[in-house]
């Protein structure tokens, strides 16, 4: 598709209907693109496993994270209830020299590792399936698609595509790098790997490497290398189940047209009805994949069934 810089409402409009899936899965739908991922998909997916070699996809969820309250939007706070010091100074009141510890975390849903939910992103007051935007996600949660109905599902075939190896220098995207559809299939084809229906597309642009290396900077909400709006065909046509990067946004920023806010969110969630996860560590994944050339796996990434929430922490794990 073509994009025009000037006109962000009519490209987002254009592609929102030519990419549209409202009513592909009936009119009571709650998992869009999930339901590519089915008994067959998941069954295949097992037969992956070779080494049992597995990867935690997940960032550290800690005070030390990428957050600076955007939105209010902050770090996790881990706090103790019960301590071996409250225990050895016999607090606790429990008999015959028993002690325990206790803990609490208190997070936004989307402050680290996570998917976004179906309930997260609105196109013109319409949530995803044509629903009114207002009755579906009020104060009391998204009474609809919550993502606790995604908690069983995401389970099936992932696939790696290390764009920052095949594209970038020295293994990393510059910010602000557009990965085209192109892009992506010249990374599937130099990995010899396919991507097709019910796939869990992992986008490694090297983002997380770099701020790693040199400080969290603007990491969330900056400046990053992310899928282009004009992949908004290709992420409709794959049938793929679900998308992630190693990104805070998903999509490059700035964003492409000359004044916009993750346009590409506004098409993909609410009208293609896709699964999409940020801030994923997919450092050591990409190594082991590097070295094997391997870049297919089993992956279970399954949101916490948080009722009516539109997003969740979660530790995803690729097993080889």
């Amino acid at each position: 598709m073509t994009l025009d810089r000037t006109d962000p409402e009519g490209s987002i409009a254009e592609a929102a209907k030519a990419y549209s899936n409202w009513g592909r899965w009936g009119a009571d739908d709650v998992l869009g693109t999930l339901n590519f991922l089915d008994e067959a998909k998941r069954r295949e997916a097992a037969t992956l496993i070779r080494r049992g070699a597995s990867f935690s996809l997940a960032q550290s969820f800690d005070m030390n994270g990428p957050q600076k309250g955007w939105r209010r939007r902050t770090n996790p706070v881990h706090t103790m209830l019960d301590t071996g010091t409250d225990a050895a100074l016999g607090l606790q009141g429990f008999p015959h020299g028993l002690g325990g510890a206790d803990d609490v975390i208190a997070m936004p849903l989307q402050c680290s590792t996570q998917w976004d939910g179906l309930g997260h992103i609105f196109d013109h007051g319409k949530t995803w399936n044509g629903r009114d935007a207002a009755k579906t996600v009020t104060s009391e949660g998204d009474l609809v698609t919550g993502i606790e109905h995604m908690a069983p599902h995401v389970a099936g075939r992932g696939v790696l595509l290390d764009v920052g190896r095949t594209v970038g220098e020295d293994g990393e995207l510059p910010d602000g790098f557009a990965i085209t559809e192109e892009h992506l299939t010249a990374t599937a084809d130099a990995q010899g790997v396919t991507v097709g229906r019910g796939d869990i597309v992992l986008v490694r642009t090297g983002q997380l490497a770099r701020v790693r290396r040199d400080g969290w900077g603007d990491y969330a909400g900056g400046a990053a290398p992310g899928l282009s709006f004009t992949t908004a065909g290709w992420l409709h046509g794959s049938e793929i189940a679900a998308i992630a990067t190693d990104t805070w946004g998903f999509e490059v920023r700035p964003n492409e047209f000359d004044v916009a806010f993750q346009p590409l969110h506004q098409v993909a969630i609410p009208n293609i009805g896709l699964l999409i996860g940020e801030m994923w560590d997919l450092e050591a994944l990409a190594e082991d994949c590097a070295a094997d050339g391997a870049y297919e796996f089993l992956l279970v990434a399954a949101p916490l069934p948080i009722t009516g929430a539109v997003g969740s922490p979660i530790n995803p794990i690729a097993v080889k």
